[in-house]
């Protein structure tokens, strides 16, 4: 009796501390499992992308609008949402989303979610998406590459990821040091949509996967210290 009263006052916390939370103005971020929950929950979900309109155009989450804070429309697009039901945004990465979840909620939407790892956790975890172009590289290819190479370092992102850019030049720097013997292969969003949503294995951009023999030795969420623990990978083996 006394634990299922706790597991009750606790779910009463839990509950009160969201509605507080909320009535404040303030948002949330969600994992993708309980972003789209909440999302199919909605009979029309109000969902955003906080991106650039050129991102936009290439792929998006299906019933999308498309808008953040430097849009010359913005107002417009505002006010065309109900502040009364919930709201659901998302960038490439967390800064576009904030900052347009931190307006919302001063204007009194109670209910904003911010899908934590953005369009990349959307299509990485294998959602539905528009996309306006067929991938360069398909699944089968990428299979194929990883299994015909001893290693394989596979970076995935976008070009319009401002970390992602920082990944170029230690991958040049991998090159010139390790030659023949390491295979780098560059997956981005904007060339080949469909592949990184067959991996199903992309939370964030960048990830990285070092292959070894078609098995996998590491997996980054993030940039992290990549030529160091490639270095110590390779030298280990």
């Amino acid at each position: 009796m006394k634990s299922l009263k706790l597991k009750f006052s606790l779910t009463a916390i839990v509950f009160f501390i969201t509605i507080a939370v909320f009535s404040q103005g303030q948002s949330a971020n969600l994992l993708l499992d309980a972003f789209y929950t909440k999302v199919k929950a909605q009979k029309q979900p109000q969902i955003i992308d906080a991106r650039g309109p050129e991102e936009f155009a290439l792929n998006h989450i299906e019933g999308a609008v498309n808008f953040n804070l430097k849009s010359e429309d913005y107002e417009k697009h505002v006010t065309a949402l109900n502040p009364s039901k919930p709201v659901f945004i998302y960038s490439i990465a967390a800064y576009r989303s904030g900052l347009l979840a931190a307006d919302l909620g001063k204007r009194g939407f109670t209910e904003v979610y911010i899908l934590e790892g953005g369009i990349a956790s959307w299509i990485g975890g294998g959602k539905p998406f528009y996309s306006n172009l067929k991938s360069k590289l398909s699944l089968p290819e990428y299979k194929k590459i990883v299994s015909e190479n001893q290693y394989v370092l596979v970076d995935i992102g976008s070009k319009y990821c401002a970390t992602c850019k920082t990944v170029k030049p230690i991958l040049e720097s991998l090159r010139s040091q390790y030659g023949e013997k390491l295979k780098i292969i560059e997956i981005e969003l904007e060339e080949s949509p469909q592949v990184i949503a067959d991996l199903k294995n992309v939370k964030v951009f960048p990830t990285l996967i070092l292959y070894q023999n078609g098995k996998i030795i590491f997996k980054k969420d993030g940039l992290g210290d990549l030529k160091n623990d490639v270095d110590t990978a390779l030298a280990s083996r």
